[in-house]
């Protein structure tokens, strides 16, 4: 009860301070909202937790849904380092990862963001100017051993491919989450 207080905290000042994310959206809706589903409150703890610093990016009409993101400045110090998913993390022979960002997320409760979704988080703010995110990646990319992440450089958000199984220290991964 105290954690959950605590974090309604954080969650409020973080949207009174960037209304810019979430025009025309009221807060107490979304309190609402958060304190009828338990296990997507916790979730959202998991993503304040390892560094996300979620808040809101939306409200679907058709679902009746909130949408929030990572909004963190930089890629989730918490969920650094890792590969892209368990096929990558169990091919590679030496140097493993600590994890992987698909089971992870899994795990968490939440969906690693689409390109699209990290195109139009970066309308919103500048995200990932010192590192860099993995993305959903699309099943043809991934059958090939690929996968894509992406970073906000020189005033553009770039989306590159790179080997599932590599890792590094500025790469994480942001999550979505749906209540």
């Amino acid at each position: 009860m105290e954690q959950s207080r605590e974090l309604f905290k954080i969650l409020k000042v973080r949207f009174e301070k960037n209304m810019n994310r979430h025009k025309g959206l009221g807060w107490d809706k979304i309190q609402t909202k958060l304190e009828a589903n338990a296990e997507k409150l916790w979730s959202l703890n998991e993503m304040e937790r390892t560094g996300g610093e979620p808040d809101v990016v939306g409200y679907d009409k058709k679902t009746g849904e909130y949408v929030f993101y990572d909004c963190s400045a930089e890629s989730p110090n918490g969920r650094r380092s890792v590969c892209y998913d368990r096929e990558a993390l169990e091919s590679r022979k030496e140097h493993k990862p600590k994890d992987n960002a698909i089971d992870t997320a899994v795990a968490m409760g939440i969906e690693l963001l689409t390109e699209e979704q990290y195109r139009n988080l970066q309308k919103l703010g500048k995200f990932d100017t010192k590192t860099s995110s993995w993305l959903k990646t699309p099943s043809d990319i991934r059958a090939l051993g690929g996968a894509i992440f992406a970073d906000f450089r020189y005033g553009h958000v770039f989306v590159y491919h790179n080997s599932a199984e590599s890792y590094y220290a500025v790469r994480a991964f942001r999550g979505s989450l749906r209540i």
